[in-house]
This record gives structure tokens, sequence and C-alpha cells, in this order.
């Protein structure tokens, strides 16, 4: 794993990401809508990317499915679909019934920052 300089880790993760119910009378609470915030200092800075997330019955033994509704480039997501290739992304690949939703959109966040820093060097 790549490491980064401790002050872009604390901006890394200082409001991040942030995710609720896509419809509050859901009461299955099943279907969620995602933003990721583009790392600073990036050319992905100041952009906003929305997902879908979508738990099944078997949530949370089971990860969700992650659909992106901005298009990115990322090399866990499918670039027709947007959908989130789990076995390209660990948190879902090595899914834990603890990990949360916020672990999912950071996962995904850091990848971005380490394909960034990847590029760069």
């Amino acid at each position: 794993m790549t490491h980064h300089p401790a002050d872009i880790m604390m901006l890394f993760n200082l409001e991040a990401c942030s995710y609720g119910l896509a419809d509050g009378e859901d009461m299955m609470m099943s279907n969620w809508n995602g933003t990721i915030l583009g790392p600073p200092h990036s050319v992905h800075e100041n952009r906003i990317y929305s997902v879908q997330i979508h738990c099944g019955p078997d949530y949370p033994d089971n990860p969700p499915t992650i659909q992106f509704i901005s298009r990115v480039n990322i090399p866990c997501v499918d670039q027709k679909t947007g959908k989130v290739d789990p076995a390209k992304l660990p948190c879902l690949a090595q899914w834990k019934r603890e990990y949360t939703m916020e672990t999912i959109l950071l996962e995904i966040r850091r990848r971005v920052l380490d394909l960034l820093f990847t590029l760069q060097e």
C-alpha cells in the first residue's frame, strides 16, 4: 500500500463522503445514495461523485452493490455501467459484516488517491 503524507491523509478523511436513504419511507433500508468528494490537491478536487448503494436481503452478511451515477475512470468501476466490481475493491472482496457504507465510500476514495499518486511516480 502506498503511504501518503500525514497532512494529506487528514484532509482526505475530512468530510470525504456522505450517504443517506434514497427514500425516507424505505422500511427495508435497502436503497441509499452516497457522495464521494474528490481528493484535495488533485484533478478530482471540488468534484462530487454520486453513487447508488443497494443492500440486498443478505446485508450485512453480504456486501451491498455500488453503482456510480457520475461518470468516473477508476479501475474498480465498469466504464459502461458504472457498477463497482466487488473483486477489484478490497473491502467488498473481503467483506466483513462490521463494514459500513462509509467504509466502502472511503475505500473508493482511497483508490482514487492511490491511482493519482501512482500516476505521478
